[in-house]
């Protein structure tokens, strides 16, 4: 038994490996766009910080709209979070960008019809300063969004254990999650979306992970991870109430409801710095970057910074219209939702269900509550990808109940085929996210620029590849890493397989994402 328990993490470990490489190289293909306001407010803080030594961004407002104005001075108007994370690294890298190599870089890209063919026009070309800029956004975008996603990927695959034992359910969630979702639009560009899913998504492993005991440890990084999402993206207090309320009720469970003051000790650093940053920047601990910005004002004056109630159009939009309808996007997670049926008809995990399904509507009803609901320039309904991974944890209990039926692996695998051109389609078309004058994106938009082979940048542009047959490169590394995982799959299932005539081994248990204590410790008394 202790043989088939170690061959069963074995394989579980290398599943993982496998998922998480496979899900890094889609993600990080192709590049974040480079006239992108959003991305650049934040970029420009980035460069402010290292190379000025403030928080003023005048020497580089010229490239964004997204700024706030304070006296006769521009700041970012975002979360600050991903630009503090993305100082470090920026200062690390700074003395190599000065190295000859990225002067050969610039000149070879100035070469590269491939790559000349993505410009506009009417630009300025390639230019030393463009460079350095874009080789920036494109390491902080790798680092702070797709690396979390992919471990975000991998940390839903290892919490599905918990769910069911098969494999290759839980890896179909995990891909219908952050390849077939708005979410794999975002997995590689500096928003704060898909990092504060990431941190959010974290928090509740561990809290779920030490359900039946906290240690005062775990407790504080709980409270690190949700003060950092918000940091990273301030729509994300949502789900981070939500994850807190849960952590509070699994202590109560075992009587030690006080012990949620270490959340509170993990997260109050991170606050500290924020309300530090409001009052040097905006006058107050309390002030935000949007009530000072110049982009969208009439939008910021509506409600509580532009929140109101859902109205029967944003409603509409942010589900099913062909504007930025999340299930006209990704039908796939049209099953989630039904999953959630299964899952409370199943009975396991309540608590779980409450969570998910608290976090995926609080963030549905967030962005169909925003005078802005559209998002701007963007892919699907942005504004709720935080609580995403927790509407798409249903899918697996939709498959699990009703994947034995000819008829919903028909209805599965149709939604998942329109899932994956529609969001590749958006995601990988043009060079910029699809204009908000734009009602119906994917035939005002991505047809159009498929048919005229004007795609993204990604790693086969670069490499001197144009249009659509810049994407092969990525089709053989998926292909590849799929069939590796499935002959080795294959192969341990022969190994393993009992002769005839022998008893089958007893049924193995799922592995666990750690061994949990019992009771609260680390200086706590049970």
């Amino acid at each position: 038994m202790s043989g088939a328990i170690g061959r069963a993490l074995h394989s579980e470990r290398r599943r993982s490996l496998i998922l998480f490489v496979l899900l890094l190289t889609c993600f990080g293909y192709t590049l974040p766009r480079w006239a992108d306001p959003n991305q650049n407010s934040r970029l420009d803080m980035v460069f402010a910080i290292v190379d000025d030594g403030t928080f003023q961004i005048d020497r580089y407002v010229a490239n964004t709209v997204d700024y706030a104005r304070v006296g006769d001075h521009y700041y970012s108007d975002k979360a600050p979070g991903i630009a503090f994370l993305g100082v470090p690294i920026y200062a690390a890298v700074r003395p190599v960008l000065d190295l000859p190599i990225v002067h050969a870089l610039e000149a070879r890209l100035a070469s590269n019809a491939a790559f000349r063919s993505t410009l506009r026009p009417e630009g300025s070309g390639v230019l030393e300063e463009k460079v350095r800029f874009a080789i920036v956004q494109v390491l902080l975008a790798f680092v702070l969004a797709a690396v979390p996603s992919a471990l975000l990927g991998v940390g839903m695959y290892r919490w599905l254990a918990h769910v069911t034992p098969d494999a290759r359910l839980r890896l179909a969630v995990v891909a219908g999650y952050g390849l077939l979702s708005p979410a794999f639009a975002y997995a590689n560009a500096l928003y704060g979306h898909q990092l504060a899913a990431a941190l959010l998504f974290g928090a509740f492993l561990l809290a779920y992970a030490g359900k039946d005991g906290m240690r005062a440890g775990r407790l504080a990084a709980i409270g690190v991870l949700l003060a950092a999402s918000v940091l990273t993206e301030y729509p994300a207090a949502i789900v981070a109430g939500i994850i807190g309320v849960y952590t509070l009720v699994m202590l109560i469970r075992h009587g030690h409801g006080r012990a949620i003051g270490w959340l509170v000790v993990g997260g109050a650093p991170l606050v500290a710095i924020w309300l530090a940053y409001n009052t040097v920047v905006f006058g107050a601990p309390w002030n935000l970057g949007y009530s000072y910005s110049t982009q969208w004002t009439a939008e910021h004056q509506v409600g509580f910074m532009s929140l109101t109630v859902p109205s029967a159009e944003s409603i509409w939009g942010v589900t099913f219209s062909a504007f930025r309808g999340l299930f006209l996007l990704s039908p796939l997670l049209l099953l989630s939702v039904a999953g959630f049926v299964a899952w409370w008809r199943s009975g396991v995990l309540r608590a779980e269900w409450w969570l998910a399904g608290a976090a995926g509507l609080g963030m549905i009803w967030f962005n169909a509550s925003s005078a802005m609901w559209w998002g701007g320039f963007a892919v699907g309904p942005r504004y709720l990808l935080p609580g995403l991974p927790f509407l798409a944890l249903g899918l697996a209990f939709a498959l699990q109940a009703w994947g034995s039926r000819p008829a919903f692996r028909w209805a599965a695998f149709c939604a998942g085929m329109w899932s994956l051109m529609a969001t590749w389609g958006l995601t990988l078309a043009g060079q910029a996210f699809p204009s908000d004058a734009l009602r119906a994106p994917l035939t005002e938009y991505a047809l159009p620029n498929w048919i005229a082979g004007n795609l993204a940048r990604n790693l086969g542009t670069l490499a001197g590849v144009p249009g659509a047959y810049s994407l092969l490169p990525l089709a053989a590394v998926v292909v590849g890493l799929v069939l590796a995982g499935w002959l080795r799959q294959s192969e341990e299932s022969f190994k393993t397989s009992e002769p005839s005539g022998t008893a089958a081994p007893a049924t193995i248990r799922p592995p666990a994402i750690e061994d949990r204590p019992v009771g609260l410790q680390g200086g706590r008394s049970r």
